[in-house]
């Protein structure tokens, strides 16, 4: 089976957006290098990772650390990926995925 050659959307994501592409996305929010209101629904890949190194560069200024972040940041975070873990969790993700292999 091919691989789709444009992005679904951050809202239409598998694991309620629990993904490698959907944590590039908040982090763009976090940093705002995009509205929140942009789902990069109909994105190519070379969007999606064009805007990776963008996150990447943002994060490379706090040591990638969470907790280096400017508090106004730090908050921005916290909101942004405390609702995506609600929604995702009410659509049925678990996180179990990520740490299938960790036994």
């Amino acid at each position: 089976m091919a691989k789709p050659d444009k992005y679904v959307g951050i809202n239409n994501e598998i694991n309620g957006g629990m993904t490698t592409i959907g944590k590039i996305i908040r982090d763009a929010w976090v940093f705002g290098l995009l509205p929140e209101s942009e789902t990069c629904e109909g994105w190519n890949i070379a969007g999606i990772d064009s805007l990776l190194q963008k996150v990447n560069a943002e994060w490379d200024k706090y040591g990638c650390l969470v907790s280096h972040l400017p508090e106004e940041l730090a908050e921005r975070h916290s909101r942004i990926h405390d609702e995506a873990l609600a929604k995702a969790k009410a659509a049925g993700w678990n996180g179990e995925v990520e740490t299938d292999d960790e036994e």
